[in-house]
This record gives structure tokens, C-alpha cells and sequence, in this order.
């Protein structure tokens, strides 16, 4: 046990399993009191997978999705008794945070039950494949309706107590997919505006000694056996993973070697750090570019004409061009 969040208030939302866990019992080991996070007692279901794709899996497959989704099983009681077993202090709350009022009682219990909010890690989340011409309304906001919806929700309601004590911590999950994923459209925006919600905190609370981080992480949780089993599943063409192939996740990085990095996020000593989005897989630390502007054309006097745009576009603004939609090797 540590002592670098000794003192601190910690709300994990979305710490029944997974990365979200991790991270709850990291922050209690560093001394904070925790109030972890889940929908509903118990391991939740399958978040995408249908009951075709199952049947379509082999014996051999099926018992290692039973086997490995048994291994990750737990919901926010388990998280806060292992806590408790640790030494530590936590509450568990069940509720969905994608609504507005149960996001409220989430920080509510961690005000009620331990006087303050000091840190808001939001890990809530879920996804769905589907070409985007065959994607329903329904798969839409199956995806979107949790983040950044969820996320905003946490952080609306966590503000006004860290605003008014001039301190907080906030960090975002959101998935390396905000930069465009082929059949996972769905998914790719939801986490895009993780980032733009992100940002945008950031910039807006830094006065009051609040910040606002995100991280991308890679690890091996449920949806990363989901995820394999649909693809074991599907026909190659289905596959949602684009142009290459989805790593093993029998040796993807356990979700515990990235939690000491969200850990240090919210200490005092990363009170200068805002803004920024990194990735984690195990004991890597990668840290996003910022989005800027990086090449420019300008015409003085008249309005460009589309003429003039055909031939000043290729030759300045997009010299040595290639589209981030293209396959490798592809223009």
C-alpha cells in the first residue's frame, strides 16, 4: 500500500471489471477511499454479440469464451470487497450513469459517504460493429448514448464540489478508434467526443486547480474476449478490424499494469498535466500530438475560384498527400 492519494476521494464509474477495476484498486492501494461503479449486481452480459454469432463459433471456441469471460467476472460490490480485503475503504453503487439523475447519486454517495470528491476516473463504455449503411438507430445510440454522454454526466455533477474546494483530478477512457475505425463508426465517434469533452474541461476548469486527462488504453477485459469471439466468428469480410489482423488476446497486457500510470494522473504532483491523451498497454506510455493546423494556402484580393483550387491544392496544401482512409500501400 502507498500513500500518494492519501486523504483523497475517488469515484471510479465503470469499475465492476476490467480496466475500470484496476484502476479502483490501484487508487485505494495509494490511499484513496473509493466508490466504484457498475450498472447491476453481477457480471453483465455479452455487450454486441448475438446469439448467432455464438451458435456459429466452434466447441473448441466456446469453451474459451466461457472460460475467459469467467475469468474477468465481478461488478462493483466485488471491486469495493477487495478493497475492503486490502485494508482500504470503498462504497459500491449500481446504476447506469448514461442518466442523468443516477450520475448525481454516484457522486452523491461519495459526498454522503466520505464528505468530498477529489477524483472522477469515468470507464463506462461499450461498442457495436456494423457497416455504417446497415448501422440501426438502435446500434447507433447503443454506443453514443454511454459516451460521452455518461462521461459528461459524472462530470457535471462532480464539478461543483471540486470547483469549490479548487482541486480535482478527472480522466476519461475513451479507445484509440477516435482517429477513424473501419466498421465502427459508432464506436470511433463516441470516442471522438471523449476527446472534444476532454479538451474542453480541461481548458475551462484549469483556474481552479482542476484537470482533465484521457487515455486510450489496450488490455485484456470482456470486451476484449467478446471482441475476439465475433471475429472467430464472423466470415473475413465481416471482420471489423480493416486492413490487419486483431492481436492475441491471450497475451494481450493484463489491465492491472496500466492503473499505476492513472494512479500518478491524479496525484498532486500532476497538477500541470491537462488536456493531453495517452495511450497505455501495458508498461507503455505513449502521449498523443495536439490537433494543429500544419500546412496553409492563402490568395490575396478575389474570391479562389475552383480552377485556381485545382491546381494550388495539390501542389501546396496537399503536397505529399495521402489519404488516412487509404489501405497501406494505398493512395
Amino acid at each position: 500500500m502507498g500513500n500518494n492519494l492519501e486523504g483523497k476521494v475517488a469515484v471510479v464509474a465503470g469499475s465492476g471489471q476490467g480496466i475500470g477495476r484496476a484502476i479502483a484498486i490501484h487508487l485505494a492501494k495509494e490511499g484513496a477511499r473509493v466508490v466504484t461503479n457498475n450498472r447491476c449486481k453481477g457480471s453483465t452480459g455479452f455487450a454486441f454479440i448475438t446469439e448467432e454469432n455464438l451458435k456459429a463459433l466452434s466447441k473448441e471456441n466456446k469453451k474459451w469464451l466461457e472460460d475467459g469471460m469467467k475469468s474477468v467476472e465481478g461488478d462493483a460490490e466485488t471491486t469495493a470487497n477487495t478493497i475492503k480485503e486490502m485494508g482500504g475503504e470503498a462504497i459500491p453503487f449500481f446504476g447506469d450513469v448514461s442518466k442523468f439523475d443516477v450520475a448525481e447519486q454516484l457522486i452523491k454517495t461519495a459526498v454522503d459517504g466520505f464528505g468530498k470528491i477529489d477524483i472522477l476516473v469515468n470507464v463506462v463504455g461499450t461498442f457495436g460493429f456494423s457497416e455504417i449503411w446497415k448501422m440501426s438507430e438502435e446500434q447507433w445510440d447503443h454506443v453514443c448514448a454511454i459516451k460521452p454522454k455518461a462521461h459528461f454526466n459524472c462530470i457535471r455533477h462532480a464539478l461543483p464540489y471540486m470547483m469549490e474546494q479548487k482541486w480535482g483530478r478527472i480522466i476519461n477512457c475513451t479507445s484509440g478508434a477516435f482517429a477513424g475505425s473501419d466498421k465502427h463508426t459508432n464506436y470511433a465517434t463516441a470516442n471522438a467526443g471523449v476527446l472534444g469533452l476532454t479538451w474542453s474541461v480541461a481548458q475551462e476548469v484549469y483556474k481552479y486547480g482542476i484537470t482533465c486527462n484521457a487515455f486510450a488504453p489496450a488490455a485484456l477485459t470482456r470486451a476484449s474476449y467478446e471482441l475476439e469471439a465475433y471475429i472467430r466468428a464472423v466470415p473475413p469480410e465481416q471482420s471489423p478490424m480493416g486492413y490487419g489482423k486483431i492481436s492475441i488476446m491471450d497475451v494481450s497486457p493484463p489491465p492491472e499494469e496500466l492503473a499505476p500510470f492513472i494512479a500518478y494522473l491524479v496525484t498532486e504532483d500532476a497538477g500541470n498535466i491537462s488536456g493531453s491523451v495517452f495511450f497505455t498497454a501495458g508498461n507503455g506510455i505513449d502521449m498523443y500530438g495536439d490537433l494543429r493546423m500544419e500546412k496553409r494556402i492563402f490568395k490575396y484580393g478575389d474570391h479562389w475560384t475552383v480552377d485556381e483550387l485545382k491546381k494550388e491544392v495539390p501542389r501546396g496544401l496537399l503536397r505529399g498527400y495521402r489519404s488516412p482512409a487509404a489501405p497501406p500501400g494505398g493512395n
